[in-house]
């Protein structure tokens, strides 16, 4: 049951992500995507945040703060990447932010030179 979880709402992100990535390609820095991906996101109806401030927590204290980059429909993380490829370092990284906020699910999303995605659940009894 924990891999439906926002099955249906990843599966939509995803489809946005292919049409900015067919439609701009490869090569543009991180943020030229993430503008885009936001507009076309918004344009589908979705709820987005950009670069919003997350608290991240250590036994329930407050021990940091990131920026993700977008938060879709107040349920996914997305973390975006226009690197050549993935490395395990950028999933480790997204897992993390699951672990360690209110969010259970995350996409890693590369622009690279083919498109790569991870998705990513994390869930526990604290959340």
């Amino acid at each position: 049951m924990e891999d439906n979880l926002h099955f249906e709402l990843t599966d939509k992100i995803i489809n946005a992500f292919y049409e900015v990535y067919n439609t701009l390609g490869y090569g543009f820095l991180e943020k030229v995507y993430e503008k885009a991906l936001l507009d076309e996101l918004t344009e589908r109806g979705f709820t987005c945040l950009e670069q919003q401030k997350i608290d991240v927590f250590y036994k329930n204290k407050i021990v940091g703060e990131y920026y993700a980059d977008l938060i879709i429909n107040d349920a996914v993380i997305l973390e975006l990447k226009a690197s050549d490829k993935l490395i395990k370092d950028n999933e480790c990284q997204l897992l993390n932010y699951l672990k360690a906020t209110k969010y259970e699910i995350g996409l890693l999303l590369n622009f690279g030179k083919k498109p790569e995605i991870k998705r990513k659940i994390f869930t526990n009894n604290y959340k």
